[in-house]
């Protein structure tokens, strides 16, 4: 089957978006599938389309106009060509504004069968104002089948679509090789200026409001007028979002200090060789899909403190391979986090054996497979 997918983002770019993107095309080319992605950067000039190979996967990679209307006129001349040299059997669009519209528009015009994606923040955006409606809900109703990373955005696209239509559950997995338990490496400690005495209260991924930015800093004070502590972010904090930290550190300079960032990490092996030195990882989302970084996590047999928004829920059961919080009681994360670190020590180590098992049962390279070619065999191929 031949496969023509359609991702806003896709690796090496950072964020869940990418790294499920990147992903799932590396799926489909293992159950045999060729597949080609079109990708949109910022870094060519606006138009120019570059091309290569990664590990059986073509990426062709074009440059974004100054908006959208521009670069999806000009994307469907370049699918076009894609086209007519490979003759595609399949759309696949990868969250559902911009390139799941893109990718049923097309398929329409060429009778194509297509499928979209929905991740999450996708759904929310379009559904309120100024987000548009119209062209979710004709997405959702034109394209040959639709996906979802979580049963619970499955339920908000039946609210918008009707309560029979038809969404398959396709979660994130975890690559339950590079994401494992290991001993952490006390030279890291130091590198990143973490004092000996501190616990180390993690954050893993891109740091922006949607994620909880808001009540960290917050958090972190509270915890501190406890016993020493440091934030680690594992990753970037969004540039427009720094002005909230700015903020708060006019107030509370020393706890300000003690938020660390390593910047965005190439390599998931290094974002998992930091997820070991915490002794508690935190994602206060106020709204999400499935969070990669959870899951990624738990994997590494983390112990997880994480809101209950939008699928975190399908994967943490709370008390038993890790905590949850309301996503309407996050003022109170700090009193969360302390409540976390001094259950008792027996208690704890269950619940991380316990998050690595769901992840490895459910969750897993091989579970995404199966459910890959479940879509697949749904659309006749």
């Amino acid at each position: 089957m031949n496969v023509l997918m359609i991702c806003e983002r896709f690796p090496p770019e950072v964020g869940g978006l990418a790294c499920s993107g990147g992903r799932i095309a590396s799926s489909l080319h293992r159950i045999g599938c060729k597949v080609h992605v079109l990708a949109w950067s910022r870094n060519l000039p606006p138009g120019l389309v570059q091309s290569e190979e990664v590990e059986g996967v073509v990426l062709h990679r074009m440059g974004r106009f100054s908006n959208w209307d521009l670069t999806l006129q000009h994307s469907l001349n370049v699918l076009g060509s894609l086209h007519e040299k490979h003759s595609f059997d399949l759309t696949w669009g990868h969250y559902l504004q911009v390139a799941g519209f893109l990718a049923v528009i097309f398929a329409r015009s060429e009778k194509l069968r297509s499928v979209v994606s929905a991740r999450g923040n996708d759904i929310d955006q379009l559904m309120f104002p100024p987000g548009d409606f119209a062209r979710l809900k004709w997405t959702l109703e034109q394209a040959s089948l639709v996906t979802s990373v979580s049963s619970e955005l499955a339920k908000k696209i039946r609210l918008l679509a009707g309560d029979d239509f038809q969404v398959t559950v396709l979660p994130n997995v975890v690559d339950l090789e590079v994401f494992s338990p290991r001993e952490p490496e006390q030279a890291m400690r130091k590198e990143l200026g973490i004092e000996p005495e501190e616990i180390i209260i993690g954050f893993s991924g891109e740091l922006r409001h949607k994620k909880g930015l808001p009540f960290l800093p917050g958090a972190l004070a509270e915890v501190r007028r406890n016993r020493p502590a440091s934030l680690l972010v594992i990753g970037e904090i969004r540039a427009r979002e720094r002005s909230t930290l700015s903020g708060f550190a006019a107030e509370d300079p020393q706890t300000a200090a003690r938020i660390l960032s390593t910047g965005h990490l190439e390599q998931p092996v290094e974002v998992a060789k930091r997820l070991s030195l915490c002794d508690l990882i935190v994602q206060p989302s106020v709204w999400d899909g499935m969070p990669n970084s959870v899951m990624e996590a738990m994997a590494c047999e983390c112990l997880v403190l994480a809101s209950d928004a939008g699928g975190i829920p399908e994967v943490v059961t709370h008390g038993a391979n890790g905590a949850l919080i309301s996503k309407t009681k996050l003022n109170r994360l700090g009193e969360a986090v302390i409540e976390v670190l001094e259950l008792p020590a027996d208690q704890r180590q269950r619940m991380q054996r316990a998050a690595r098992r769901t992840i490895a049962e459910n969750f897993s390279e091989e579970v995404e497979e199966c459910a890959l070619r479940t879509v697949l065999q749904k659309l006749g191929h």
